[in-house]
């Protein structure tokens, strides 16, 4: 036998043990179950050390009992290595974790003994010890540059006020005595001065009609301006900075140099929506407020140069409702307003500057991933693609120490923090890893994930995820679930699924394949395949997912059989228009979703976003707000369709689900139809999380598979105590 013969038979027989010994690990991990998604840790607020040894975070785990998050702190050597939790209080709260500027120890608020109250701990451990009594507890807290004096926003109502201690702890004092409460605060660059926001005045009345009992709700009250003040530390005395009915100054950001201060002014009318905003410059120095824009477009992530020369911000395109997202840079000396980066089509929102305030670094959603893109700071500069992962990825700097925090995840990863540096950020292999928020996920059998492509009706290309389902075997066809993403303009990537909403990894458990396509309107893919579904919302983004249903069923992979779907918010409207648009699916599970635009323009809390999808408003579009209407086409529905709905949802509000769950009943179309108490547009309460996705997968297993019964209450509480039965050990 040649040589080359016996190194080829080596190579295939390696291969094939390692691929052996790959799926034998992979059978000895066990499927996600529903509790496992809900279960899942969270990585909440975080500060780095500013000697950079150190690194703080806090994780809330759910508590299955008590229907409740709770967290607690952890600390990691900035080299790397397992995190050592620092808090252990049951059924408490460790939160807002902040490093003394000179690392001595650090401080958190907990409500172990009642109302949160700030306290101070050493990295090396021990007894935490408290530093404040607050009778009302603490809201927000934090330290002057010097460390000198740390403050802290406290009271009710009109009484909430700033106080003051020596920064390494002592007696508490008060600081402002406003005539109206203090809404936000911030600490000057030196320290020597607080900025806070407040209202113009605060009506007793309308405390005291509610009090007694006079609680009938005014829509659209009269807003009362809130206006920027400052207040120095050592004459005590308060200087307004802003004033005017005009507009509201909303968290602003503040210069290093302290010359300038910009901020988001909303508008005080009371009838505004949330693009009736500007951006405002408040030159320190003179005491004159600039307005910077005038549009109908809202700006976000207002960011001074750290040379002082810029003061950058993101804001859609020529300021046009819906265009891309680009950077704006305004001339702190002069000039005309600038935009960036040159020739690209993606959404750029602004995260950091480099040290040197040459360069803006902004996260970018591109396809089904998100990564880190950089833009020279100057006119005509085109984007520089920075980190490259098949991952959802974002990144912000740590303004203390220069350095970058990465918040990761992939299909097989959930969300974990990383610190590297402007010479490591390119190479995730060079990045440190500081949190391991769930361990556990390392014995799951997790599905596999591929990005696809197929060929719409119109001939464009289109793009989504398909997940494998766990049994998966070549040539055999599997039930598929279509999940329709939110936004619309939003885009599925290639992240780990953990939430109710899709929870893909126990669905793949059951031998369903899952698809998740990135139809038109979607985001990632540019502004022209965004905005194309202005005018006509549901046709071609139908189309783009019909295809690529059909691309997955011409592939083997799909049994056309055997068809769900399911959606929430956006989704939900597509699925609503899939039920009376095809007879092709065995199920559908509609969440949030509308059916009657008309209705829908008064009822919901935005009405911006459906003057742009639907051309106007439906006083002066009636036939078109008729014709994309799920509900007028309604008695071509056939499909078994599950409802699902939050009480309280002013996005999309419950008499949508009303409509639409009245008019199945009357057709005779199989239909249940769940309500969510007190819940908004998202469901926040873990009970009903796992309401919402037992019982869609009860209603695929029934209507797709054949299943007999839909949701059996006893069989689901017997099977949430044997679930919860680890926790509890």
């Amino acid at each position: 036998m040649r040589k080359s013969t016996i190194v080829s038979l080596f190579l295939s027989l390696l291969l094939l043990a390692l691929f052996c010994g790959a799926e034998d690990s992979q059978s000895q991990k066990k499927p996600m179950t529903f509790m496992d998604v809900l279960t899942l840790n969270k990585i909440e607020k975080f500060d780095l050390s500013n000697n950079k040894q150190f690194f703080l975070h806090e994780i809330s785990s759910l508590e299955w009992e008590d229907n409740k998050r709770y967290s607690d702190l952890y600390l990691t050597s900035v080299q790397g290595g397992e995190p050592k939790q620092m808090t252990y209080t049951k059924k408490k709260n460790e939160t807002s974790p902040q490093w003394h500027p000179e690392n001595i120890f650090f401080a958190f608020l907990s409500d172990r003994l009642g109302k949160n109250q700030i306290y101070f701990m050493r990295p090396n451990g021990g007894e935490a010890w408290q530093v404040t009594e607050a009778k009302e507890g603490v809201i927000s807290y934090g330290w002057n540059k010097d460390s000198s004096f740390i403050a802290f926003l406290s009271g009710k109502d009109k009484e909430k006020q700033l106080w003051l201690l020596p920064g390494s702890g002592g007696e508490a004092r008060p600081l402002t005595e406003h005539e109206t409460p203090v809404e936000s605060w911030f600490w000057s660059p030196n320290g020597e001065s607080i900025y806070f926001i407040a209202p113009d005045k605060y009506d007793e009345l309308e405390k005291k009609r509610r009090e007694k009992g006079f609680d009938a709700q005014i829509i659209n009250p009269v807003k009362i301006p809130r206006h920027l003040w400052e207040i120095d530390l050592e004459t005590k005395e308060e200087k307004r900075l802003t004033s005017g009915e005009d507009f509201s100054v909303q968290p602003p950001t503040i210069s290093d140099d302290e010359k300038y201060i910009a901020f988001i002014g909303a508008s005080t009318d009371r009838y505004a929506s949330r693009i009736d905003s500007e951006v405002y410059l408040l030159e320190m120095e003179s005491g004159n407020v600039q307005r910077l824009t005038q549009n109908q477009a809202y700006e976000y992530a207002l960011s001074f140069s750290p040379d002082g020369s810029w003061l950058a911000f993101s804001a859609p395109e020529e300021f046009t409702y819906m265009r891309k997202i680009k950077i704006y840079l305004y001339s702190l000396g002069g000039g005309e307003m600038i935009s960036l980066p040159r020739d690209f089509e993606l959404d750029a929102r602004l995260s950091f500057w480099s040290e040197k305030g040459d360069t803006i670094f902004f996260n970018c959603l591109e396809g089904t991933t998100y990564n880190l893109y950089a833009v020279r700071a100057g006119e005509g500069s085109p984007a520089m693609k920075v980190t490259d992962e098949k991952a959802r990825l974002s990144a912000s700097k740590d303004k203390e120490t220069g350095l970058i925090l990465i918040r990761y995840r992939d299909p097989h990863h959930p969300s974990d923090l990383y610190l590297a540096n402007m010479k490591t950020l390119k190479r995730k292999e060079r990045w440190i890893r500081l949190t391991e928020a769930n361990p556990q996920v390392e014995e799951f059998a997790l599905a596999e994930y591929e990005t696809v492509t197929w060929e719409s009706s119109d001939g464009q290309t289109i793009e989504g995820i398909l997940i494998y389902p766990l049994d998966y075997e070549e040539g055999n066809r599997y039930p598929l679930i279509v999940q329709i993403h939110g936004g619309p303009a939003s885009a599925y990537t290639l992240s780990f699924s953990g939430s109710h909403g899709s929870y893909t990894n126990v669905l793949a458990a059951h031998g369903y394949a899952i698809f998740q396509p990135n139809y038109r309107g979607s985001s990632g893919y540019g502004e022209e395949f965004r905005m194309e579904i202005s005018g006509d919302y549901f046709r071609q983004a139908f189309d783009d997912i019909m295809s690529g249903v059909d691309y997955l069923i011409k592939r083997g992979i799909a049994d056309p059989e055997k068809l769900g779907m399911m959606g929430w918010s956006a989704g939900g409207h597509w699925s609503n228009w899939t039920l009376v648009s095809t007879d092709r699916f065995k199920a559908i599970s509609t969440g949030a979703g509308a059916v009657n635009w008309i209705s829908l323009y008064a009822q919901t809390d935005v009405q911006d976003t459906r003057e742009f999808y639907f051309k106007g408003q439906p006083y002066d579009n009636w036939d078109h707000y008729v014709i994309v209407s799920p509900l007028k086409y309604i008695k071509k529905a056939k499909t078994p369709t599950l409802i699902h709905f939050g009480e309280k949802d002013r996005r999309i509000p419950k008499p949508q689900g009303d409509e639409l769950h009245m008019a199945l009943k009357k057709l005779g179309v199989p239909t249940e139809y769940i309500v969510y108490p007190a819940m908004p547009h998202g469901l926040r309460n873990p009970r009903y999380q796992l309401i919402k996705m037992r019982a869609e997968f009860s209603w695929f297993e029934k209507w797709i598979k054949g299943k007999k019964e839909w949701l059996d209450w006893k069989v689901l509480l017997e099977t949430l105590d044997e679930e919860a039965e680890p926790e509890k050990k």
